[in-house]
């Protein structure tokens, strides 16, 4: 640990400062134990609360975990990039490929899906006002829990106006079947031509930490996402609560003129 004597850091956070930039270097390894707070205490040359509050510390930031009886490990993340652009490909979901799954076998990752809700809801303030209609209005909703590798990444709720949902009877499906929800809406007759995406850092409640299974102090990424016909119109909103330990995102577009 380097430090010197002008480092006003508290001992605690050079410790899991320097413990941190281990892990980052690969030093400690994800799924690693960690060395006893004991040879911590003595590698460090300070005591065990102080240990102790440096892992915390760590623990917070979703970088350890404790297993009950074991010990202290490295926390193993599954992490899945979003190519923002480049995921809406219309070659890549009308081929038949769920965006998600797609995009995570790509990256050597598992994806799937559980569904939480389908059927009739009153719309929340922010579909309504992106969809153009009032909120409370009856619209059709897909609540699904998405999981990488086996943990839960994502909860993803997308909204649709009642006519557009009787016009796609399969969105009242728990499976959409190959290519998901858009390549049914576009097989309906409605050509998806534009996609905007919001992003907004957030600390998450206490049911989104509890659902997302996220370790204390980590934030969450909330995208808003709506799809548009070539007239404009508002096809879905989607409203995505993302565990922020989870994802990256990564943009690549021409720069306009």
């Amino acid at each position: 640990m380097s430090t010197g004597p002008t480092d006003a850091r508290p001992l605690q956070v050079r410790v899991a400062d320097d413990i941190r930039a281990k892990i980052e270097a690969g030093e400690y390894a994800p799924g690693q134990q960690l060395p006893t707070y004991d040879a911590l205490a003595d590698t460090y040359l300070c005591s065990l609360a102080v240990v102790r509050k440096a892992a915390d510390l760590l623990k917070q930031q979703g970088l350890l975990i404790t297993v009950q009886g074991k010990g202290t490990f490295v926390r193993e993340r599954a992490r899945a990039r979003r190519h923002g652009t480049d995921r809406y490909s219309r070659s890549r979901w009308s081929s038949g490929s769920a965006i998600l799954v797609a995009e995570a076998a790509r990256q050597g990752l598992e994806a799937s899906q559980l569904m939480r809700f389908l059927g009739t809801t009153p719309a929340p303030a922010a579909a309504a006002e992106r969809l153009g209609i009032e909120t409370g209005t009856p619209v059709h909703v897909r609540r699904r829990t998405t999981l990488i590798d086996g943990r839960p990444n994502q909860l993803a709720d997308s909204y649709y106006e009642a006519a557009l949902a009787e016009a796609v009877p399969a969105l009242k499906e728990e499976d959409t079947g190959p290519g998901g929800g858009f390549a049914r809406i576009e097989e309906a007759g409605y050509r998806l031509a534009r996609i905007r995406e919001e992003i907004a850092l957030r600390m998450p409640t206490g049911p989104e930490s509890a659902a997302l299974q996220l370790p204390e102090g980590t934030p969450v990424a909330e995208l808003v996402r709506t799809v548009y016909d070539p007239r404009g119109r508002p096809l879905e909103v989607m409203i995505a609560v993302i565990a922020g330990d989870m994802v990256a995102f990564d943009y690549d577009f021409p720069v306009p003129d």
